[in-house]
C-alpha cells in the first residue's frame, strides 16, 4: 500500500493565501484566520458518517462503492490519510469529537449502553452512561459565539436531558439516546425526535432535507451557523437504498477468494462485495452532493467550511460467525479493534481561501482535533474549563507540521467484533497493542507495514518497552480506568 506524502504548499502559495486572508477582512488573532470574510462570520457545517470505513471512499481507494460526489469535494479539500477516530467505536468517539477531549477524560470509554458479558476472564469497567452536561461542547462553544447551532442525526450521548438540546444545540432532529435508527431507515422511523414523513421516505435524505432548510433559512436571516449532520448510515441494519441499490447489481465484487481472514475469535471480510451496504454508501454521497449545492445556490461554499469524517472504522470483523457488510484492506481489522481498521478513518476539510485544493496531507490527526482547530481558525472565544487533548491543524493548511507526542486509545471493553480488551498507541510511524487479557504487546511498524502483519516486539525491545511504559503512563495521566480479574471466571 503506497503511503503517500504530505503535498507541501510552496512560499508563493503560502504567501498568496495569507494575503487573501488579509485582504479579505479576516482578522488574523491566531495566524489562519480569525473567521470572518467580506465582514461576515464563516459557517461551518461538519458532516459525520456513522461506521464509514477508511477505504469505503472510491477517492480513499474502494474499488467497488461509488462516490462521486465525495471524490469531486476531495479535490476540493485537504484529505487526510491518516486521520484516526478517537475510538474504535461511536460513543467515546462522539464525545471526544464534541469536546476535544480524549474519551477517558470525559468518562465515555464504550458505545452506550455498551456489553456486560457474563464469564469472560475481565470484569466490565463502569464508565458513563452519558456526555456529562458540565463538558463544554461544540453547541455550547458556537452559540457562545453568537451561532445558530443545529444538529441533526445519530446522537447517542446519553438518554433524556442528555441530548442535543441541552448541550448547547438550538434545533435537535433526529438525535435521541439509540445508536442506530429504531425504526429502521424507511419511515416511520420510531424516533421520539423525528416526525415520520411519507411512508418509505429515505431517513438519509430525509436528514439532509432538514439540514437544508436550515441552511437556507439562516442565509435568509443573515445568521452564521454551525450545522452538525450526523448520518445514522451506514450503521446496521443493512438496508439497500432502492433508488442506487441497480446500478450495483450489475457490479461484480471488488475482490476475489480468500473472501475472509481470521481475526481472534472473529472473522475479517477482505473484499468490498455487499451491493445493499454500497447503496447505503451511495445514497449519502449523493445527500453530501445535495448539501454542497444547497451552500452554492444559497451563496454560501465561499463562506462555509465543510468538514467530513467518520465516527470509527468501517464493520468488517465480526465474532460467531457473521458475515460484516464492508471491507478496508489492506488496513487490519475493523470497527472495535485498535488495529488499523478499526480506528483509521476518512477526513476532508475545506476551509474557503485557508486551505489549497486537492492536497492529500499524511499527518497522523484524531477526532478531538476538530474542536480547538474550529477555535483557531474561527479565533473563537472558549468558556470551557477542561483542558483540551486535540490539537489545532491550523499549521497544516499553512504548510507547517504538527508537533505531536503520540495518539492513544482505551478500549478496556468486550466487542461483538471479538476484540477483548487493550489499549494502544501510535508514536511517529510505531504503533503498539497491549492485550489486557493477556498482558501481551505487538509492535508494528506503519510506515513499511500498514497492514500490521508483522509483529516487530521481540525484535525491537527497547521501542516497544518505551512505547508500552509511555501509553500506561498516558492513561494513568488521565487517571483511566482498568478491567480487573473476573473471580468467577472458569474456561
Amino acid at each position: 500500500m503506497k503511503i503517500y506524502k504530505t503535498k507541501r504548499r510552496s512560499i508563493f502559495l503560502v504567501t498568496l493565501i495569507l494575503s487573501l486572508l488579509l485582504g479579505g477582512n479576516y482578522a488574523c488573532q491566531r495566524g489562519l484566520s480569525g473567521g470572518q470574510q467580506q465582514g461576515k462570520k464563516l459557517n461551518v457545517l461538519l458532516v459525520l458518517v456513522d461506521d464509514l470505513g477508511w477505504k469505503d471512499l472510491a477517492c480513499y481507494g474502494s474499488p467497488f462503492y461509488d462516490t462521486p460526489h465525495l471524490d469531486a469535494f476531495a479535490k476540493e479539500s485537504v484529505r487526510f490519510t491518516q486521520a484516526y477516530a478517537a475510538s474504535p467505536v461511536c460513543s467515546p468517539t462522539r464525545a471526544a469529537l464534541m469536546t476535544g477531549r480524549h474519551p477517558v477524560q470525559t468518562g465515555i470509554t464504550d458505545w452506550l449502553k455498551g456489553q456486560n458479558p457474563p464469564n469472560r476472564k475481565l470484569l466490565n469497567i463502569q464508565d458513563r452512561d452519558e456526555l456529562a452536561l458540565e463538558e463544554y461542547t461544540l453547541g455550547e462553544l458556537f452559540k457562545d459565539n453568537g451561532y445558530k447551532t443545529f444538529f441533526a442525526g445519530k446522537w447517542h450521548l446519553g438518554e433524556g436531558g442528555f441530548y442535543p438540546e441541552d448541550q448547547g444545540f438550538d434545533i435537535n432532529k433526529g438525535g435521541h439516546h439509540k445508536g442506530s435508527p429504531p425504526g429502521g431507515y424507511f419511515s416511520p422511523y420510531r424516533n421520539p425526535k423525528l416526525t415520520d414523513g411519507p411512508e418509505g421516505e429515505y431517513l438519509t435524505d430525509r436528514l439532509t432535507d432538514e439540514t437544508i432548510q436550515f441552511i437556507q433559512e439562516q442565509h435568509t436571516q443573515q445568521q452564521p451557523f454551525f450545522a452538525m449532520l450526523s448520518f445514522y448510515t451506514v450503521h446496521t441494519p443493512i438496508q439497500a437504498n432502492p433508488t442506487h441499490m441497480e446500478s450495483y447489481s450489475r457490479k461484480l465484487p471488488g475482490g476475489g477468494p480468500p473472501w475472509y481472514a481470521q481475526e481472534g475469535d472473529g472473522k475479517t471480510l477482505l473484499h468490498q462485495k455487499r451491493g445493499d451496504y454500497g447503496s447505503m454508501v451511495t445514497a449519502m454521497d449523493h445527500n453530501v452532493g445535495r448539501l454542497i449545492q444547497s451552500l452554492k445556490d444559497a451563496g454560501q461554499w465561499e463562506n462555509t467550511i465543510l468538514i467530513f469524517t467518520s465516527d470509527n472504522g468501517g464493520l468488517t470483523t465480526l465474532a460467531n460467525n457473521r458475515e460484516a457488510p464492508t471491507a478496508v484492506r489492506p488496513l487490519r481489522a475493523g470497527k472495535g479493534w485498535c488495529y488499523e481498521g478499526g480506528i483509521r478513518i476518512p477526513l476532508m476539510i475545506r476551509v474557503p481561501k485557508a486551505t489549497e485544493a486537492g492536497v492529500v496531507e499524511d499527518a497522523a490527526v484524531i477526532s478531538q482535533d476538530l474542536f480547538p482547530t474550529l477555535v483557531d481558525i474561527l479565533s473563537l472565544q472558549s468558556k470551557g474549563q477542561q483542558a483540551i487533548d486535540g490539537k489545532s491543524l491550523s499549521p497544516l493548511f499553512k504548510g507547517e507540521s504538527l508537533e505531536r507526542e503520540a495518539l492513544i486509545w482505551h478500549f478496556p471493553h468486550y466487542h461483538g467484533s471479538a476484540w477483548k480488551p487493550g489499549a494502544a498507541i501510535r508514536q511517529g510511524p510505531w504503533k503498539l497493542v497491549k492485550h489486557f487479557e493477556t498482558d501481551k504487546i505487538e509492535l508494528f511498524n506503519l510506515s513499511t507495514d500498514i497492514g500490521e502483519t508483522r509483529d516487530l516486539a521481540a525484535e525491537e525491545v527497547a521501542k516497544a518497552q518505551e512505547l508500552e511504559q509511555a501509553l500506561m503512563q498516558g492513561l494513568e495521566r488521565m487517571n483511566a480506568q482498568f478491567p480487573a480479574v473476573n473471580p468467577n471466571f472458569s474456561e
